[in-house]
């Protein structure tokens, strides 16, 4: 083994660049003769309006141009579009409004842009913006997700006759309720996914220019992929060729999927830019994160669990209200539909299952993906029921679980869903993170904490996921004759350890030295294809196509090695950084035979100089990764106050490349899923449609001093579904938390009659359950 192989927990490379202060991100990025931009924002949640007067901005000091959504429609340009429209129940197209990156005539949603002012300094901009003249004539506004489905809720696209962008449906609905008829026990919840913002720490930004001799935009911006943005800046906004684009995306700091999407600001920073004849540069301050960075979760869920007699699962049901927000984002209705309805048969065995989903317009902030992306908030329907099903038998936790779990024996296992999982051992992992959690002992400990005036609770979840299945990847590797090798991926970091990983896999194929590899990512120039990163794909899709790219390198390398030994190519071997002639000590070095391919002399005919190698791979398959959550929190009786005592996974996440980057994914990810769980909420006012938690002052975000030590550990079984049998462990820690997290809350407060609490458990809702004694201030 190398010693940057595969397998060892290496601390990240890039750590050293970000904690020296030599991280590069988008507002790092200058370019001479710049201007600044700034959005001017819509303080209405529905409202028509007439742009007075912009001329006094347009006099005002330092003013280079105030442009409007009617100049952007002029100049021939398009909307945002909506990448991933989905089919209603009957075939029909789901409803699809207009997106101008600048309102026209009605703003939809506090925070909506209305103009764009471009001035030498972004100060300057600020100070023009407050100087238009804006007549607003207010409409009522729709806000909560399924109220505004119901009959006389105000319209938030007049056009169409109510708020409902698709209705949709999966799974056998004549089965699963032929199977509800036979049901010995039904247990019944609604269930909220509340709605998060993402509040990554380095905001989104954008710097563009546009060369006229060329005809070409150059873009910068911190983004999770920049072939995707381009792309749609090119045919879907621009109406031009893909070359007449460049996307540059450089240190990323956190995306969580937020960062996907073509943003309105991306747009306007590229026209403006052609429009002024100079670059243009937008950097986000937080408010404007607050109301501009797509939200993501927002659904309600009506859940159905059948079950026999002896608590065996029969089927789920499940009917869906989605939040949209006011505009369909990019990915927005595939996250409820296709991205996590197939997961509502957990790990368990049941014989039907049915959901149908609405999609619903709000005049709020736009929803898409958020780490985890419709997984999460299956997970949480499922792990709720499981969980309310044996309170309502009154069976132990794990017991209707071990019930239930589809067997090792049974894989591959096709489920009442679309998938068929190839691997996994939910009872042993469910026994072993019971064994780490002291399960068996949690009475004495409750007696314990009861007797200091607290209330303790023990939770379980267990989650699976589909993952690391996309477009796919490319991956192109080049050694030059000084032995340097340098990566062209089209995945896009943002945080997560890409650069460690991806060197691990050539440091041990190539057996070259960590220090002489560079990975590079996010600039469409140098990096002919890429798809960016989401849905834990990089490494499962990713890192195949760099492990199948090192094949190619070496494959080449035996060739012209073959030619400087004289001998036949197959009696090259290669190990350990050398080509050898089988059963001989005569060899060279992978740098010798890279300074070798450098010189068109000393290579075969017709082979290419320089050494390098490129493949791609896409999965036909996803992955499931899975594991079980254990939760144990702690109540005080006097403030309602939930302190995580502690939290214990195990996790089967297949062959694993770096276990000291994924620890780091998977606490970062029960910290996300913590958040969601006990503190994070945006609130809007019903009436008026303000966002109400549009500041860390009013949203509360989880901090070190609140979340518990993790116990984590592993138990990994190599999936089949791609080579390296790797399973993606990003979004993980966020899916497998919330269920845990809210079922040990329950378990705290179960002398006081409460079978459920939504999310976020807050102090003031747990605080006036105990104060009024009962279950009906929980709801």
């Amino acid at each position: 083994m190398v010693k940057f192989g595969i397998g060892q927990p290496i601390r990240r490379i890039e750590d050293v660049r970000f904690l020296t202060g030599r991280g590069r991100y988008t507002d790092d990025v200058n370019l001479p003769g710049q201007a600044h931009a700034y959005i001017l924002r819509s303080p209405h949640a529905h409202a028509d309006f007439t742009l007075k007067d912009v001329k006094a901005a347009r006099k005002a000091p330092g003013v280079i141009a105030v442009l409007t959504g009617d100049d952007y429609k002029a100049d021939g340009h398009a909307p945002l579009p909506c990448k991933a429209p989905v089919k209603n129940r009957n075939g029909s197209e789901q409803v699809v409004p207009p997106r101008w990156p600048l309102a026209i005539k009605t703003v939809h949603h506090v925070g909506d842009a209305v103009a764009m002012v471009v001035a030498e300094t972004a100060a300057q901009a600020r100070d023009a913006a407050e100087l238009i003249d804006i007549d607003w004539r207010e409409k009522p506004a729709a806000v909560d997700t399924v109220a505004a489905t119901e009959k006389g809720a105000p319209l938030v696209w007049p056009d169409f006759k109510n708020n409902i962008s698709f209705d949709w449906q999966n799974g056998d609905e004549v089965k699963t309720a032929a199977t509800f008829k036979r049901a010995a026990h039904v247990v019944r919840l609604r269930l909220v996914n509340n709605r998060v913002i993402a509040n990554s720490m380095e905001m989104r930004g954008a710097l563009a220019s546009y060369d006229k001799a060329s005809q070409r935009y150059t873009l910068y911006s911190s983004t999770q992929g920049s072939h995707s943005v381009r792309g749609l800046l090119a045919a879907d906004l621009f109406k031009v060729e893909p070359d007449r684009v460049r996307v540059v995306t450089p240190d990323v700091g956190g995306g969580f999927g937020m960062k996907l999407f073509c943003y309105p600001e991306y747009a306007l920073t590229a026209w403006a830019a052609k429009r002024a004849g100079r670059p243009v540069k937008w950097t986000a301050e937080r408010s404007d994160a607050f109301l501009s960075d797509t939200h993501g979760r927002d659904n309600v869920t009506d859940a159905e669990l059948a079950l026999d007699q002896q608590g065996k699962f029969l089927a789920m049901r499940c009917t869906t209200w989605a939040n949209m927000g006011a505009y369909l984002s990019d990915y927005a209705p595939f996250i409820p539909t296709g991205c996590g309805t197939d997961m509502l048969v957990g790990v368990y065995t049941l014989e039907a299952c049915y959901v149908r989903v609405f999609g619903v317009f709000t005049n709020t902030t736009p929803v898409d993906a958020y780490r985890g992306a419709g997984r999460p908030e299956a997970a949480y329907v499922v792990e709720r029921m499981v969980d309310a099903a044996a309170r309502q038998l009154k069976m132990s936790p794990d017991e209707i679980r071990r019930r239930n779990f589809i067997p090792a024996k049974s894989m591959p296992y096709k489920t009442a869903m679309a998938w068929t999982y190839d691997s996994g051992e939910f009872e042993q992992n469910m026994t072993k993170a019971m064994a780490h959690a002291d399960w068996n002992a949690f009475a004495k400990r409750r007696a314990e904490a009861r007797k200091r005036g607290k209330l303790r609770g023990l939770g379980m979840g267990y989650y699976i996921e589909t993952c690391g299945m996309g477009p796919g990847d490319t991956a192109t590797i080049k050694m030059g004759a000084d032995g340097q090798v340098t990566l062209l991926i089209g995945t896009q970091s943002n945080g997560q350890g890409h650069e460690t990983s991806y060197t691990q896999i050539l440091s041990e194929r190539l057996g070259v030295p960590a220090e002489s590899i560079k990975v590079m990512q996010g600039d469409t120039d140098l990096i002919a294809v890429g798809n960016g990163t989401g849905g834990s794909r990089s490494l499962p899709e990713g890192g195949v196509a760099l492990d199948k790219a090192t094949v190619k390198l070496i494959e080449k390398g035996k060739q012209i090695a073959a030619h400087a030994l004289e001998t036949a190519v197959a009696d090259i071997e290669f190990a350990n950084g050398r080509f050898t002639i089988a059963g001989t000590d005569r060899s060279m070095s992978i740098v010798q035979v890279a300074k070798l391919a450098a010189d068109p002399k000393k290579i075969p005919a017709g082979l290419d100089t320089g050494l390098d190698g490129a493949d791609s791979y896409m999965s036909k398959a996803p992955t499931f990764p899975h594991g079980c959550h254990i939760s144990e929190v702690e109540i005080d009786m006097d403030t309602g106050v939930v302190s995580p005592v502690r939290h214990t996974i195990v996790d089967d996440f297949g062959r694993l490349i770096n276990p000291l980057l994924l620890e780091g994914q998977i606490h970062g990810g029960v910290a996300q899923g913590y958040g969601q769980a006990l503190f994070e909420n945006a609130v809007y006012d019903n009436k008026s449609g303000q966002l109400l938690s549009g500041s860390f002052m009013d949203y509360c975000m989880p901090r070190a001093d609140v979340l518990p030590n993790i116990k984590f550990d592993t138990h990994n079984v190599p999936c089949a579904t791609n080579p390296l049998g790797i399973k993606g462990c990003g979004e993980a820690g966020a899916i497998g938390a919330p269920p845990a997290v809210i079922n040990a809350v329950i378990d705290a407060l179960a002398d006081y009659g409460v079978t459920h609490i939504d999310m976020p458990a807050t102090p003031q809702k747990i605080w006036q359950i105990i104060k009024r004694g009962g279950a009906r201030a929980a709801e």
